[in-house]
């Protein structure tokens, strides 16, 4: 199911609105704490804990395991990641505690509804303003005084306070369908572990189900994706956290060393054969037919053996703590370098092996799932971008 296009623009009437400037109803809040625990705050948030584009704070640091920080914020203020401004961090405080001085903490003035300044620090044209004044070469920081100059139409209160209601029903919609995304995630994981992992299941080697492994080439290419029929060659980050990522590719040098009997085929089941300790072993199943892009040499396809194993029940049983535990055990490098996996320790790799038809019904149940967040991640994107083009439209 595909969600519907959500319309993203709207027609405005700002002759009422009043031209000023964001320190005319914004201060930044210099409040310090000596001694944290006295004052019962508990929570410190650092840089670390915002995410890029997300007005909320979804995990921070506690005060119990020390912190050398002693900016003090509350709730309802806002939290702005001054350095490395182009990382766009900032998010609302639903609690009071302890920041990094590397974040300016902010508030609203008289004449600006507080409910509102969240989605006033969220609009594109802030950052570009705070990027573009920031000091320094490696770290650029960004001073309050550096945008406090950003001029923007601040419409009356009553229009202040429809239009913040709109905004936060759009973002209480965005956290819905990403509660719901969590819950679909959960259930996945839960079926990984339960049903495809089932202890009564045999465990057998993957060499069992295999006709063969393909691996691909190394070839030269410029790390630019190959793009309107040019050829290119996957890189290890094609076999991405959430599935095949085609623009993880390079270019080819000279388009004829392209060879098709590595071209990248739909149903594919992909594993990587060198990467960190995490990510060797990291498998993905190709959705799509993509006739333009190889497999490289540390990039190979499982050949699957039909009617011996599904290719989503195998990837799940690929993807399990269980199976993890044991690529990481045998895969070598030194120190914190790559690590590699050879061939033979993957066919000798043990996996959960029910009969076939058990198989199939598992992997209904985790088709359904994916389907369903495929649904749930389209509508994310669209009310992001639809939130987005509203925040630029108001400022």
């Amino acid at each position: 199911m595909v969600a519907e296009p959500i319309q993203t623009t709207l027609s405005i009437d700002k002759s009422g609105w009043k031209k000023i400037k964001l320190g005319d109803v914004v201060r930044e809040v210099r409040e310090t704490a000596k001694d944290p625990v006295a004052e019962g705050l508990e929570r410190v948030i650092g840089l670390e804990h915002l995410e890029p584009e997300s007005l909320h704070i979804k995990a921070w640091g506690s005060i119990a395991n020390a912190t050398t920080f002693t900016k003090k914020f509350r709730k309802g203020q806002m939290l702005f990641g001054r350095r490395r401004a182009y990382l766009k961090k900032a998010a609302l405080a639903t609690f009071d505690g302890i920041c990094s001085g590397d974040i300016t903490v902010l508030e609203a003035k008289s004449g600006l509804l507080p409910e509102l300044l969240p989605f006033l620090i969220q609009n594109d044209k802030f950052f570009e303003l705070a990027i573009k004044n920031s000091a320094g070469s490696l770290s650029p920081r960004a001073k309050f005084n550096d945008f406090a100059d950003y001029e923007f139409l601040l419409p009356p209160k009553d229009q202040q306070e429809q239009i913040a209601e709109l905004l936060w029903a759009g973002d209480e919609a965005l956290q819905s369908s990403n509660t719901a995304l969590c819950s679909l995630n959960e259930v996945r994981l839960a079926v990984r572990r339960n049903a495809v992992c089932d202890k009564a299941h045999q465990r057998v080697p993957l060499s069992e189900i295999l006709q063969g492994i393909t691996a691909g080439r190394s070839l030269n290419g410029v790390n630019t994706p190959a793009e309107n029929g040019n050829k290119g060659v996957l890189k290890v980050s094609a076999v991405g956290p959430n599935g095949f990522e085609p623009l993880e590719n390079k270019l080819l040098d000279n388009g004829e060393e392209f060879l098709p009997r590595f071209k990248v085929n739909k149903d594919d089941l992909l594993i990587t054969r060198a990467n960190t300790t995490e990510l060797v072993g990291r498998v993905c199943l190709v959705e799509d037919d993509y006739p333009n892009l190889m497999l490289c040499d540390k990039t190979l396809r499982l050949d699957i053996k039909v009617q011996k194993a599904s290719k989503l029940f195998l990837l799940e049983a690929l993807l399990s703590l269980e199976t993890r535990a044991q690529i990481e055990g045998v895969a070598t490098g030194t120190g914190g370098a790559m690590k590699n996996i050879s061939q033979p320790e993957i066919m000798a790799l043990k996996i959960p092996l029910p009969d076939y038809n058990t198989q199939l019904t598992i992997a209904e149940k985790i088709a359904s799932v994916i389907e369903n967040r495929k649904a749930i991640i389209e509508n994310i994107t669209q009310l992001s971008r639809l939130q987005k083009s509203l925040i630029n439209q108001f400022f």
